[in-house]
């Protein structure tokens, strides 16, 4: 979406059309979770300031949404898609999954992503380098049992753990044994992926405070207070729950935007 929105930009300088071939958000078009972006972590992985990580959007009606909110001016043209529904995932539109990252390779991986991916830059792996790369978290710090022990007692909606071990064959921690735990995800509509990825963080911090470098995830959860309070040792439920104000004011903003019932 950023690569799309710098395009416009330069098309917009240069007085060039846009078009934007629509395509499905794979985790469906309305479930919304996450903070708003703090400036700090404005960037190629946060380019609009109010959006929270789970916006909701397909990618024309984000081009839309940023050419009108940041005034770009560019000269866009979004195709829309015919007959794809806002509560639609990616299988059920019945079209071959085509992986949009190396690292994407499934439905799992898409549902669990906005969480996951979240804290991937801090000193965890997060399966790169295996044949599940956001199905499992792990270092070679981590007791998987322990930490699997811990999530599961929090009866998180929609996932399971267990305990695993995995050598990633590349990306961090590459040819070292990590101990984690591997996500099932047991109902996607209860899901929120983002409050997993908080609950995770949250485990670590309590878990190992002297091996778990959380300030790292700064610019990916794009939220300096919710990291603040993971480390102050806040209820993660209630972190991600803190959430709603900024995800209700991002609702109320995209309604204008948007080209599919």
């Amino acid at each position: 979406m950023t690569t799309t929105a710098y395009v416009m930009e330069e098309a917009a300088k240069r007085k060039l059309p846009v078009f934007v071939l629509d395509r499905p958000n794979p985790v469906n078009g309305w479930q919304i979770e996450g903070p708003a972006i703090d400036k700090e972590s404005m960037g190629f992985t946060g380019y609009f300031a109010s959006m929270p990580i789970r916006h909701g959007m397909t990618l024309g009606e984000l081009a839309t949404l940023f050419n009108a909110e940041n005034k770009i001016g560019a000269e866009l043209t979004v195709v829309p898609m015919k007959n794809w529904r806002r509560d639609d995932w990616f299988d059920d539109t019945a079209l071959p999954w085509v992986n949009p990252s190396p690292n994407m390779r499934n439905m799992n991986e898409a549902a669990l992503y906005t969480g996951i991916g979240a804290i991937e830059s801090t000193n965890l792996s997060v399966g790169r380098g295996t044949d599940t790369p956001f199905e499992q978290v792990g270092a070679p710090w981590i007791d998987g049992v322990q930490l699997a022990d811990a999530l599961s007692a929090r009866a998180i909606p929609g996932v399971r753990f267990y305990p695993v071990r995995f050598t990633p064959s590349s990306s961090k921690y590459a040819n070292e044994e990590c101990q984690g735990v591997f996500i099932i995800v047991t109902d996607r509509v209860a899901l929120r992926a983002v409050r997993v990825g908080v609950e995770i963080a949250s485990a670590l911090s309590r878990l190992y405070p002297a091996k778990f470098q959380l300030e790292l995830a700064a610019r990916l959860l794009g939220s300096r207070d919710a990291l603040a309070r993971i480390k102050t040792g806040d209820d993660p439920a209630a972190i991600a729950a803190s959430f709603g104000q900024a995800e209700a004011r991002w609702r109320l903003l995209r309604s204008k935007y948007l080209l599919y019932p």
